[in-house]
């Protein structure tokens, strides 16, 4: 039976079917500071978390509003929309030039640089964009959604904000350019409104209701999946307390309609096929397991949610060389046990300082799927059958040309 619909809260249509996001608050209210300009640039939270596109970027969207208003809409601002923040956006030509990362993918800058005492520096860059020199190191990166954050055990992609509540104060004072930090109050409504949002697909054009049939999607069951930080974690030998990580579909094992079997199928592929898991930094040395025979569940292990449960950082190489492109830069870094290192961005090293966290970030829930393409920290994957591509190819899984549609479709229903 389809749950009921909490005020304002009307399904999106996606590139799948429709998505919903509920409010444990009731409806959307878009009189909270969320979506007020707080700081000085004209930005408010929702600038790049867009409620229209489960809560992060999507490029045609981000295409549409350059359109309407000519590339001078907030989210088109120099501090990190721009390839570097010095770049010209005196005319249109220019802004299409300088905002192409945000136009392409939905890639917003973040210019960091390595903490004092680092074990490892940038020796050389190659990058398209002059401001990218080993003293000024930029790294491009999808917004995460601000949404389903209950269960979200580490903030951004490498960790670096401690709460919730430092995250919006420092992207008050940062993204939107508040030349003071927002107050308690301020900061304390945006997090509870942040932390009140469930989203999830709802319907699928294939499947239909996703909560028809015995399943269990959208985000009213997802609302009341319990969860506790840690839950399910690996053990010391790479094992995974319960690899059914998902049973959201179960229900439609047997189903007589084609897609939601294809949906189940792949909810199983993804609890069940195994992984020969290999060369996972974070995962593989930490445990000094130099193979881990795993499944899909032993990373994204957070029941009917698919993040990792606990604070944790894998570098799955996703910013590797073999996975650079050329509107990416390249820094080569040499490390102080005499290894180098080539990634696009060098991930959680740049909060930690250590040479064996490059690459390193957190695994994203996986929910919403089908409305927040592209996908990975830099947008590598244009769609879900790209990042189906990916593990396939990354872990030799061997996946036919029917399961790898499968894992697809399970993917795009969550």
């Amino acid at each position: 039976m389809a749950h009921p619909s909490p005020p304002g809260t009307q399904p999106v249509p996606d590139a799948s079917g429709s998505f919903q996001t509920i409010s444990t608050q009731g409806g959307i209210d878009h009189h909270n500071p969320f979506f007020l300009p707080e700081g000085s640039n004209g930005r408010t939270c929702a600038s790049c978390h867009v409620q229209e596109t489960a809560w992060t970027l999507s490029p045609p969207e981000v295409q549409q509003r350059f359109l309407r208003t000519a590339g001078t809409d907030p989210l088109f601002r120099p501090v990190d929309g721009t390839t570097c923040p010095t770049d010209d956006v005196s005319n249109l030509w220019a802004r299409l030039r300088s905002y192409r990362m945000l136009l392409s993918k939905g890639l917003i800058r973040i210019g960091l640089a390595a903490p004092a005492g680092a074990d490892f520096a940038v020796t050389a860059v190659d990058s398209p964009y002059a401001c990218n020199t080993p003293q000024n190191l930029s790294f491009y990166r999808r917004p995460l959604p601000a949404t389903n954050l209950r269960f979200v055990p580490a903030v951004m992609w490498d960790g670096r904000e401690a709460s919730l509540a430092t995250q919006a104060s420092g992207a008050i004072t940062g993204h939107a350019q508040g030349a003071t930090p927002p107050s308690a109050a301020i900061v304390n409504q945006i997090v509870d409104f942040e932390s009140s949002l469930y989203t999830a697909q709802l319907v699928d054009h294939g499947a239909g209701a996703l909560t028809e049939g015995g399943a269990q999607g959208g985000p009213m069951a997802l609302l009341s999946q319990p969860f506790t930080l840690g839950e399910n974690n690996i053990d010391a030998n790479g094992n995974v307390p319960d690899p059914q990580v998902f049973d959201t579909y179960a229900a439609w094992a047997h189903s007589d309609a084609p897609h939601r079997a294809a949906i189940a199928r792949g909810e199983a592929i993804f609890n069940s096929r195994p992984i020969l898991i290999t060369g996972v930094g974070g995962l593989n040395d930490a445990l000094n397991q130099p193979v881990i025979t795993g499944t899909c569940s032993t990373c994204h292990n957070a029941a009917n949610v698919g993040d990792h449960s606990s604070v944790g950082f894998l570098n799955i190489g996703t910013a590797d060389l073999a996975h650079r492109t050329p509107d990416l830069p390249l820094y080569t870094v040499q490390c102080n046990n005499g290894d180098q290192v080539q990634a696009s961005d060098l991930g959680r090293a740049m909060i930690t300082g250590h040479c064996s966290d490059i690459g390193k970030f957190k695994g994203p829930v996986l929910r919403a799927l089908a409305a927040r393409a592209p996908y990975f920290h830099n947008g590598m994957a244009a769609t879900l059958m790209d990042v189906v591509n990916f593990y396939n190819d990354r872990f030799h899984l061997n996946l036919s040309p029917q399961e790898k549609s499968d894992l697809a479709a399970f993917l795009a229903s969550l």
